[in-house]
């Protein structure tokens, strides 16, 4: 009988395979440890391999950090790209990403929020333009949102959406810096909801309730146009 050969993956995929285990090793290093106390030798042996076995992908830590923070918020960024556009209007686009941010950064991720957070401020110029250019493309599906709000008037349209982008994701962040220092997670349903009334408001334009009502005076008077006045809807009387 002739044996069976057992098919073994290509290098590609293998190298592919430990690739992901290193990464995710070094995101749970540098979530528990920080970007300065963490160490090759701990992701080593986290990941279960050699410290020569790490070298072999990335050529130091500041390179191995990067990769997991893009990649994370990679992840992070899809999801939004893909639910983000589906949500009927501007209002319920902010309250979804107010509430994957907090779910996110405090009820999933509060190490790396604390990572991300703390090295997008730090010295290191390398890995704090790495954070900016993710954090660009994480927060364009709200950023296209508010954009077309203020096309639409629904948006205040006297401020310029780097403000705005300020407005939203700064007090967000506040409230994260909050959460790590006290190490107490707030309520996440009941601060996003309470986060997102206060960001509308502040988002609308001035004139938001007179124009509201404007725009429910024209559509009763339309509506009022289409109805067949009293006299010729009446039958007439023989």
């Amino acid at each position: 009988m002739v044996p069976t050969v057992q098919r073994l993956p290509s290098r590609s995929a293998r190298s592919q395979s430990r690739l992901h285990e290193l990464l995710s090793a070094a995101r749970r290093v540098f979530s528990e440890c920080g970007y300065q106390r963490a160490t090759m030798a701990q992701i080593a042996e986290a990941a279960g391999v050699s410290e020569a076995t790490v070298f072999t992908y990335f050529a130091g830590k500041r390179e191995l950090c990067i990769q997991v923070i893009t990649h994370w918020y990679d992840e992070l960024s899809r999801e939004l790209e893909r639910d983000v556009p589906t949500l009927p209007n501007v209002h319920a686009k902010l309250r979804h990403v107010v509430r994957a941010h907090l779910v996110t950064l405090l009820a999933d991720g509060s190490g790396m929020c604390a990572l991300v957070l703390g090295e997008g401020r730090a010295a290191e110029p390398e890995l704090s333009e790495a954070i900016a250019t993710c954090k660009r493309r994480y927060t364009a599906p709200l950023m296209d949102a508010l954009s077309v709000g203020q096309t639409q008037g629904l948006v205040r349209p006297d401020m310029p959406l780097r403000l705005l982008r300020e407005l939203v994701y700064g007090s967000m962040e506040h409230v994260l810096w909050d959460a790590i220092a006290s190490a107490k997670r707030p309520d996440i349903d009941a601060t996003a909801e309470q986060l997102t009334e206060l960001l509308w408001s502040a988002l609308q334009p001035r004139d938001a309730t007179l124009s509201a009502l404007t725009r429910l005076r024209d559509e009763v008077s339309a509506a009022l146009a289409r109805v067949p006045s009293s006299s010729a809807d009446l039958p007439s009387q023989a």
